[in-house]
């Protein structure tokens, strides 16, 4: 692997593990000074442990023998001097397969038995159940056993017709996309339905996984493959034969399962498209000009009918490449083409993903700031009208100064009377953020669309309404996230009418942020419901009549749907608990400083001097509030560091 790639990823999970540990610090120093209500620390935690956690996959995407698992040995595996990842003739690949790394756990080769599609659990579900996958150890100083190992993810067994229907396997429907029988009847089904590889490698220990697929299109492919796990990479690479270019069955899988949807900010950026063995080119009665004008020309063609910039077709020899790197043959690594897409990979995953999580990070930071400025000008306007009242008390008699206790007491008294008013508040302000919950979590294993879409396809019989049953169902969540963006305005319209009263009774400085817009969310749902539609079209109505598929395919759907309502419920309750917190923060500066302001005015009445000291305190005070405001500032710069960062984090501010 290239040594910039791994720089890459040392950068990237240097600034994560810093920005991370910078977060925690800066949560703590709020709460220390008292700066920060719940909800600002507790976002400022869950951004640093999902910095912590976060991890970079990449998809490799093929139909059958198009050299994918073997482009897969020369980026990660060339190091042990022979193929680890099957990659034989034929079809190698007949499950999905994850490769990443978790010190908790001993290197091995997990396999979930392809028996588990008979239940309605998903994949995410069986992820916490160890007990139901097979366990192979696997030993890092041993190749050969290492390749024994991972030869189990193209492993098959024999059924029954039966069986393999039952499995989602045979369709009397799609006859030809059936597996051949043998001469007993039975037929050949995947033994596996998921595999995930623990292996101690330098890119796997950074943070990267390894997502290597089966075909995409053929019967039985997973529907929890095509819509959650490539949704969930960060750069998908797409294998393309360099001298037949984009086929049929190419186009139909980058069209059904890749191609981004139209508009999406994603368009072009985390695709890239390898145009592999390439040495098929070099044609020795060719001149090095014509090969470069036919592969050139591959390329162009290539990327047209794919609709991506040329840039984004990289010709490549994943064969030449994994020689090269085991004889150290430079020439020959150059000319593969191998070094190019280590450095665009680089590039998309890595500087890509940096850039979404300084954003976040830099998001995160700029509501501190203006949370913890507001706290502080509440509390150097109490010092200066402290100041103005202590000031004019100079050469006033005892009387003067118990009069000023007793309008204390009184405004004190006052504001107390007024906390029942925030408590109604308090509690509308619960009920109407608790009925904008309800419209987006579920309270079902599906959400209700979708459990009725399942039950339109459990129909016995072809189901030429399922393009319908279907629309319906993601018309029905948009609709739903639609009323919750109206719920969330109401709450917004509700909290600033209370607040102007606030404000104008106690001089408070609460505002109310602009409802979260739930528009990401709204196009993300469209965003899968045209990535997915095929599945619901009458060319897939034969599919369909299968209750096994039909089942995976709405479970998977559901499945993804229900983590975009989970991610817009979250926006709304953050930002309806980040817009409430400042009351509570005001109400407790205001009641300490009814503290302050008794305990000074008897101070004062007990000692002829404790006006002169009471007014140091005050101006000593003004100068810590100035102090506080620069850390602030210093905090804010320290976690401005840019995307470009470089290999050892900067020196640190001194921070209080």
């Amino acid at each position: 692997m290239d040594p910039d790639f791994i720089d890459q990823l040392d950068r990237h999970g240097a600034w994560r593990m810093t920005t991370a540990q910078r977060l925690r610090e800066l949560a703590a120093w709020l709460t220390r000074h008292d700066l920060a209500d719940g909800s600002v620390a507790s976002r400022l935690e869950q951004t640093a442990e999902g910095l912590g956690r976060d991890r970079l996959m990449v998809a490799f995407v093929a139909e059958f023998s198009r050299g994918k698992s073997e482009l897969i040995n020369a980026l990660f595996f060339a190091g042990h001097g022979r193929r680890i990842v099957p990659a034989s003739a034929g079809r190698t690949t007949m499950c999905p397969t994850e490769l990443a790394f978790d010190p908790d756990l001993l290197p091995s080769v997990r396999l979930l038995p392809i028996e588990t599609r008979l239940e309605a659990r998903p994949l995410a579900e069986w992820r916490s159940a160890p007990e139901a996958w097979t366990h192979l150890p696997l030993d890092l100083g041993n190749a050969d056993q290492m390749a024994r190992m991972l030869e189990t993810v193209a492993q098959v067994r024999r059924v029954s017709q039966a069986t393999a229907r039952a499995l989602g396997f045979w369709s009397e429907e799609l006859a030809e996309e059936n597996p051949v029988p043998g001469a007993d009847g039975l037929v050949e089904v995947p033994m596996w339905r998921h595999a995930l590889v623990n292996i101690d490698h330098p890119l796997l220990r950074r943070g990267l996984v390894v997502l290597d697929t089966p075909g995409l299109n053929a019967i039985g492919a997973e529907p929890e493959l095509t819509v959650n796990l490539l949704a969930e990479a960060h750069a998908t690479v797409f294998l393309l034969a360099a001298d037949a270019g984009v086929t049929r069955s190419d186009l139909a899988l980058w069209r059904d399962h890749l191609a981004p949807a139209e508009g999406s900010p994603e368009a072009g950026h985390s695709h890239l498209v390898v145009l592999n063995k390439v040495d098929v080119l070099w044609d020795q009665l060719s001149t090095p000009q014509q090969i470069q004008e036919q592969t050139e020309r591959q390329r162009a063609g290539s990327a047209a009918l794919l609709g991506l910039p040329p840039g984004r077709v990289i010709p490549v020899s994943a064969q030449k490449g994994l020689l090269a790197r085991i004889k150290g043959d430079d020439a020959l690594l150059h000319a593969s083409g191998l070094p190019l897409l280590e450095e665009m990979l680089a590039c998309d995953i890595v500087e890509r993903r940096h850039a979404i999580l300084h954003a976040a990070v830099t998001a995160g930071v700029a509501r501190m700031r203006v949370e913890a400025a507001r706290l502080l000008t509440m509390r150097r306007r109490e010092v200066d009208d402290q100041m103005l009242e202590l000031r004019g008390l100079r050469g006033k008699n005892a009387n003067v100064i118990a009069g000023m206790r007793l309008r204390v007491e009184q405004e004190q008294r006052e504001f107390d009377a007024s906390e029942k008013r925030i408590q109604a508040l308090r509690a509308v302000h619960q009920r109407m953020r608790h009925e904008a919950a309800l419209l987006l979590r579920g309270n079902g294993d599906l959400p209700r669309e979708f459990a009725v879409l399942l039950q339109a396809l459990e129909r016995p019989g072809l189901k030429l309404g399922a393009r319908r049953a279907y629309d319906e169902a993601f018309a029905g969540v948009t609709a739903r996230i639609a009323q919750a963006q109206d719920a969330a305005r109401e709450i917004q319209a509700m909290l600033e009418a209370s607040f102007r009263q606030l404000n104008a009774e106690h001089a408070f400085s609460l505002q109310v942020a602009p409802a979260p817009s739930l528009g990401p969310q709204v196009r993300e749902i469209e965003s899968v419901a045209q990535s997915h539609a095929h599945h619901a079209g009458l060319g897939n109505a034969f599919r369909l009549s299968q209750p096994q598929f039909a089942g995976r395919l709405v479970r998977a759907l559901a499945s993804r749907v229900q983590v975009v309502l989970d991610d817009a419920a979250a926006e709304l309750e953050n930002w309806s608990r980040a817009v409430a917190a400042p009351v509570d923060a005001q109400l407790r500066e205001r009641r300490q400083g009814f503290v302050r302001r008794l305990e000074a005015i008897d101070r004062i009445q007990q000692a002829a001097s404790g006006l002169g000291e009471r007014v140091a305190e005050l101006e000593a005070q003004t100068a810590e509030l100035t102090e506080l405001e620069a850390q602030v500032q210093a905090w804010v710069q320290l976690l401005a560091t840019p995307p470009a960062v470089p290999a050892l984090p900067p020196a640190e501010p001194a921070l209080a």
